[in-house]
């Protein structure tokens, strides 16, 4: 079995691997693409896998923009945490799901659909497209999913005070003061939440709009944050984005 992976999570793309590999050492890892600018190209240039797991947002953009560059007619399997909605229409068109984290015993069920399925299937993906594209307000994440060691926390989204990066780690801080780490990229991230409720103030923090307890303005160019609850060390806004962020604050 030829198979591609699209996922922009390096951690992720590797585990993927690592399950598949552990189900069928036959399998064969064609590409490991993190992008859709990537995976077009790919997609173009070579002949086409017996199947390919897709990430839903990658680092440019939605995996369903691929969809309208290359004519695809091999079986998906999109990791994602989407609503209930969105995957029954994954079910409709013969497209499988796995949530993430990913669930080994998931990932078995999945590929064993796929054995099932005959070799010239034809998926139709303008009606999946038209089923999953949603409104982008829906298709937001209203929670997060975090695995610490042997356990695995739910944190809702509205529960989230904010996202920051530190020595190459994401983590999330909730309102309450838990911090956890994430295997998400703040640009990751970002296509996942509600721009109505986060904004990216610089290159290490992405703020919920609630998190904010006061805004001191030293100038045109110079704006700094009081968050809750407190960060260990004094955030401001990127020059380039204080125009965006004032913006944002009116809404």
């Amino acid at each position: 079995m030829n198979v591609i992976i699209v996922e922009d999570e390096e951690r992720t793309a590797r585990q993927l691997v690592r399950m598949l590999l552990n189900y069928d050492p036959t399998i064969q890892i064609l590409a490991l693409l993190p992008s859709v600018k990537e995976a077009v190209a790919w997609f173009q240039q070579n002949s086409m896998p017996d199947i390919a797991f897709m990430d839903i947002h990658l680092e440019d953009g939605q995996a369903f923009s691929i969809f309208e560059q290359v004519s695809l007619t091999i079986p998906i399997i999109f990791t994602t945490a989407f609503d209930e909605y969105m995957l029954k229409a994954f079910k409709v068109n013969s497209v499988d799901y796995l949530l993430k984290p990913i669930d080994y015993d998931e990932l078995v069920a999945a590929l064993e659909k796929f054995k099932s399925l005959k070799a010239n299937t034809s998926f139709d993906i303008n009606t999946l497209l038209q089923l999953v594209q949603k409104p982008k307000e829906s298709s937001y994440k209203d929670r997060f999913m975090v695995t610490v060691g042997t356990k695995i926390y739910s944190i809702e989204v509205e529960d989230i005070a904010y996202f920051y990066s530190e020595e190459k780690a994401t983590f999330l801080l909730t309102k309450a003061g838990q911090l956890l780490p994430l295997e998400f990229s703040l640009d990751g991230l970002e296509s996942q939440l509600n721009p109505a409720n986060f904004f990216r103030i610089n290159r290490q923090y992405l703020v919920a709009r609630k998190a904010l307890k006061s805004i001191q303005i030293y100038s045109s160019t110079k704006i700094k944050l009081d968050l809750a609850p407190v960060p260990r060390k004094d955030i401001f806004v990127s020059v380039h984005k204080v125009p965006d962020f004032k913006n944002w604050l009116g809404r």
